[in-house]
């Protein structure tokens, strides 16, 4: 048993009210179970209860056991001298206030219905994926979507907190931060931190100089990268090389070394090169893209601005020095839809959300044209009949999985809290 069912019957008052005593024998009437914060200190505050004939207001501590109290050092924490109610499942010592007042104590076990707590452990049985996977595909389609659109909230709202921060640490330069956010997202998972390293490393002002031309840009990225090193054979290489030296001392540049870069177990189009090279010639096609992204509200014109072309070396090279069959390597319709998703929303997300403005209906209309992510947990989700239409329900559905699911948190799940009810 969790924490968090305790607060589920405290908070829905899932007990039987009319035999509520404390261990001691004292008549118990909650009037108010208080307000479920979920912050640091109590976990209900401002209650109002009746114990014996005496009216209380407070807060509300619940564990399972009455120990517990000690075991969390809550005695050493001012913040709890307020509790007028101590809320456990199993009673084993008794838990004194500064002054040597015992805290009341009320004892769930012996007024919950047993059918409750079946359902419950049922619900947290052991499964094969998640703990509502056999229920969850014929969830009321209501309350799934309302459930939904608050999983999608959370799930922007933390990842436009690192956008938030970045933003700050720039004085608020917002080409900056959407340059570094999208060199991230163009390193995938595999070398993502390796790019977003690299592009904070650049003062921005720098790119904004070079972008005007293709190869200064490309010789700034792959020398940041360390890819520019040793003895090359072909023309184009070294030109960039010595390219990079130049850019590097005429802005006095200091030396990165950064996290290595991985080729291992990429296909060859998802190589650090060509994923530099493509963001190179991003930013060399668009001086100004964070403003064109912020204006543009429309799906394929916003496809648009990412079709780009690499520099012509690159259509018949994946790395440096060895030539390949010649394919053009532009940016994928399915690349630039993640790029959309992990990078264009957040930014947008947090800079109106820095100006006191909403944009929230716009950013769910781009998201639910958008296909959604292939990948194990939304394939999985599928599998359970869960419908999956667009990427705005896959970025939820993740939210699911990573925060409520992997963690258990069934009593703070809309889907799970139903299914107690039921």
């Amino acid at each position: 048993m969790r924490e968090d069912f305790l607060h589920y019957i405290w908070q829905h008052k899932k007990f039987d009210q009319g035999a509520l005593k404390t261990v001691s024998g004292d008549s118990v009437q909650v009037l108010n179970t208080g307000q479920y914060l979920q912050q640091s200190g109590p976990d209900f505050f401002n209650a109002q209860i009746v114990i014996g004939s005496q009216r209380w207001a407070g807060n509300v501590e619940i564990h399972l056991k009455s120990s517990d109290w000690y075991a969390h050092r809550h005695e050493t924490d001012s913040n709890y001298d307020t509790v007028i109610l101590h809320v456990v499942w199993e009673h084993d010592t008794e838990v004194l206030r500064p002054n040597g007042s015992e805290i009341p104590v009320l004892e769930l076990w012996r007024v919950v219905d047993n059918d409750l707590v079946n359902s419950y452990k049922a619900l947290l049985s052991a499964k094969t994926w998640i703990n509502c996977e056999k229920e969850i595909g014929v969830a009321d389609g209501f309350l799934l979507g309302n459930w939904k659109e608050r999983l999608f909230f959370e799930r922007l709202e933390r990842k436009a907190l690192p956008v938030m921060q970045l933003a700050k640490e720039t004085s608020g330069d917002w080409e900056a931060v959407l340059f570094c956010f999208l060199a991230k997202n163009f390193g995938l998972n595999t070398n993502g931190e390796a790019f977003f390293n690299l592009a904070k490393s650049l003062p921005f002002g720098v790119v904004r100089k070079e972008m005007f031309e293709l190869q200064n840009l490309e010789a700034l990225l792959f020398g940041r990268a360390s890819l520019l090193m040793g003895d090359f054979e072909e023309v184009y290489p070294k030109a960039l090389q010595q390219q990079h030296a130049y850019i590097q001392h005429k802005y006095q540049l200091k030396p990165y070394t950064g996290i290595p870069l991985e080729f291992f177990r990429h296909r060859p189009d998802n190589f650090p090169t060509i994923r530099l090279a493509q963001l190179a010639a991003l930013y060399h096609t668009h001086q100004n893209l964070f403003s064109k992204i912020i204006h543009c509200n429309d799906l394929p014109e916003l496809r648009k601005l990412f079709s780009v072309q690499v520099s012509e070396y690159w259509h018949s090279h994946y790395r440096f020095d060895k030539e390949s069959t010649p394919k053009r390597k532009g940016l994928s319709v399915s690349f630039v839809d993640l790029l959309i998703i992990n990078s264009i929303v957040p930014v947008k997300f947090a800079y109106v959300q820095s100006l006191a403005k909403d944009n929230t209906e716009e950013l769910i209309s781009l998201l639910q044209q958008l296909e959604p992510e292939s990948n194990a947990v939304v394939d999985k989700f599928k599998y359970y009949k869960v419908n999956v239409s667009s990427a705005y329900d896959s970025q939820a559905l993740l939210q699911l999985k990573n925060e409520y699911c992997n963690n258990h948190r069934c009593m703070q799940c809309a889907v799970g809290i139903s299914l107690l009810k039921s």
